[in-house]
């Protein structure tokens, strides 16, 4: 028997039938956006090559019009003057590479990071891989000069300091925008002190610093005043280095704090390089990718139209990607800078440098005093000083650094005015160092070849290392043999970075070995101060010692140089006895880079490349470029 169609029947095939035509309007209407999108996409592409080649055009144009006359500028200011065009001192060496005759702008910049970033967000972020990505997104009111070591206006044009040391006053130039355009003035100076002083804010570590400033306040549209609540002898340099974020990007998430505390990739700027998406960058993006800023305020435009960061976390895969041409940059361990200055193929294509930096850091080993609310082995300042004892630095330096590294004694630089000259490096000594065990209650009871307390248990712990550094695992392998000729039980833990972040925010750990960086004069507040001992603090070892929190407080309000170092002497000795860490080697820069790289100089603060550099100042000639837009 036949169905007869009925009117529902030829209802419910039109109201299909529409809806089939409706989805093909539809992907046709998609398909005419994406290609509207991809043609304007390339117009775009095609505008920022344009733009390239009218600076570059300018900058010839320059040259031939005439030579730059440096006059030098007064001090506290940041205005400079020449015959054909004003560029600020902060600019000048960046300038002088313009001038180069071989000089253009383009091609990328390839480095590689050895381990991947939890966060690149700004305040949140604590690793020195995320510090190098800000400083090109990033900018602060002064920069550092190389050359000299003295300060120069950035986003400041000149600054004055009162009698009594306790206000600054500084004047911005009125030409700086963000990235979208939007201008800077001093109510972003203000919202950035006001947002990192917020408690709900993660940022112990940068308020451990900025809680000597009482306010900060706008005196007009382009002059910020400083205010501190006593004298601090890097006042200029405190308020003078803070990174200024954009009030208009960054206030939102005074509405929802966590929502920043817990952000991977909000980093926004007036730098002269952006991320794509401010907002959007993620950890599993396999890198990091900044694209030329085309609204940089600055005197001088940055050569590269992209920096870019791979991870490759194996040693061995990273020096395949340098000797391939795929990354610039090329940090080697020192048993393979000695067999690679003997590669014909890496000599012929790269430039290298063996350098001790004038501020380079030193890697230690970290006792942790306190865990879970109860004091550990390493609380006694005799088992510290032991474990020096037993750490040979000499073989340290010999066996894993081949002689490219020499031992550190405390955080401060042997060639620091902040250094006390009669304090040497402990050497090995296997006696002093069961003396000194034996004392603080530690013998072998059962001769098992392992100390054990009064209750037997053992001396045994846990040394956390990062995973990927060969070096740091032969050096720990190496002490594993050392401390147990003293009975000493080490038992290595390596662990991927991110995990040791959070070992060292809860402070979870027996002991564990990092480094710091240095700088010109360095500030242990941070580091060894009893008040830092706190959760999320770098106190992480909840080391607390009432001298030398005395000591650090004096020497951070004594202005006067000639009287604060004999002070940090003191504080340094002070650590000298104790070990709250035990200090371990400042090694040397061992680099490749491709010889495509070009104007690549020794200064006062090392080779000018890296984060303590600005701004960026290598380019590539336009006959060497291999990347474009």
């Amino acid at each position: 028997m036949q169905k007869r169609t009925t009117a529902k029947d030829f209802f419910l095939f039109s109201l299909l039938l529409l809806i089939i035509v409706l989805i093909i309007l539809a992907m046709y209407q998609r398909d005419r956006e994406w290609i509207k999108l991809s043609r304007l996409e390339r117009t775009l592409s095609e505008q920022s090559r344009d733009i390239s080649s009218l600076r570059s055009s300018l900058m010839a144009m320059q040259k031939k019009l005439g030579t730059i006359n440096w006059q030098p500028a007064t001090a506290g200011t940041a205005s400079g003057n020449a015959t054909t065009t004003e560029v600020s001192p902060v600019f000048k060496r960046a300038w002088k590479a313009t001038q180069q005759p071989d000089y253009a702008q383009g091609d990328w910049n390839v480095n590689a990071f050895s381990s991947s970033l939890k966060t690149i967000s700004p305040l949140v972020s604590t690793d020195v891989y995320a510090s190098s990505v800000q400083r090109y997104v990033l900018e602060s009111l002064l920069a550092r000069d190389p050359d000299t070591l003295e300060w120069n206006g950035l986003l400041a044009k000149s600054w004055t300091i009162s009698d009594d040391g306790l206000v600054i006053t500084f004047k911005l130039r009125d030409d700086i925008t963000f990235a979208d355009g939007e201008p800077m003035d001093a109510s972003d100076v203000v919202f950035t002190f006001d947002f990192l002083m917020n408690e709900k804010i993660q940022a112990p570590r940068q308020r451990a610093y900025y809680e000597k400033i009482k306010s900060v306040k706008a005196k007009g549209a382009y002059e910020v005043e400083f205010t501190y609540k006593e004298p601090y002898f890097e006042a200029l340099v405190l308020a003078g280095t803070m990174d200024i974020l954009a009030e208009h990007f960054y206030a939102p998430y005074l509405e929802d704090p966590q929502a920043f505390n817990e952000s991977k990739g909000l980093l926004f700027g007036s730098g002269p390089y952006r991320l794509a998406d401010a907002r959007g960058w993620t950890p599993d993006q396999g890198g990091i990718e900044l694209l030329r800023n085309s609204r940089y305020w600055g005197d001088v435009q940055p050569s590269f139209d992209r920096i870019i960061w791979k991870i490759i976390q194996n040693s061995s895969a990273e020096l395949t990607t340098f000797r391939n041409g795929d990354i610039d940059a090329y940090g080697a361990r020192p048993i393979e800078y000695e067999k690679l200055k003997n590669d014909p193929h890496i000599m012929e294509k790269s430039q290298n440098f063996d350098y001790m930096r004038p501020i380079a850091g030193y890697s230690y080993i970290g006792w942790n005093q306190e865990r879970n609310g109860k004091a550990t082995l390493f609380a006694d300042q005799r088992v510290r000083q032991a474990m020096t004892y037993l750490t040979d630095r000499k073989r340290i330096i010999e066996d894993i650094f081949l002689g490219h590294a020499e031992p550190a004694i405390s955080p401060f630089s042997p060639r620091s005015k902040q250094h006390k000259k009669d304090l040497l490096p402990r050497e090995f000594n296997l006696d002093k160092a069961k003396t000194l065990l034996r004392e603080a209650g530690f013998e072998d009871r059962d001769g098992n070849g392992v100390l054990e307390d009064e209750n037997g248990n053992p001396f045994a712990f846990e040394l956390i290392y990062f995973q990927d550094s060969e070096d740091t695992k032969r050096m720990v392998l190496l002490l594993k043999d050392l401390y147990a000729k003293a009975g000493v039980k080490l038992i290595p833990s390596p662990q991927e970075w991110p995990v040791m972040l959070d070992l060292l925010d809860k402070k979870n750990f027996d002991a564990i070995t990092l480094g710091w960086s240095s700088g010109v004069e360095t500030d242990i507040y941070q580091m060894f101060h009893s008040s830092q001992a706190k959760t999320n603090g770098d106190n992480f070892i909840s080391y607390k010692n009432p001298e030398l929190d005395r000591l650090i407080d004096e020497a951070r309000r004594t202005v006067d140089e000639a009287q604060r170092m004999p002070i940090w002497q003191a504080t340094e000795a002070v650590m000298y006895d104790d070990q709250p860490y035990t200090f371990l080697v400042r090694r040397k820069s061992l680099l490749f880079i491709d010889k495509r790289i070009h104007n690549l100089e020794m200064t006062r603060l090392g080779l000018n490349i890296g984060k303590d550099i600005y701004p960026k100042e290598q380019y590539v000639p336009k006959a060497l470029q291999k990347y474009t837009q």
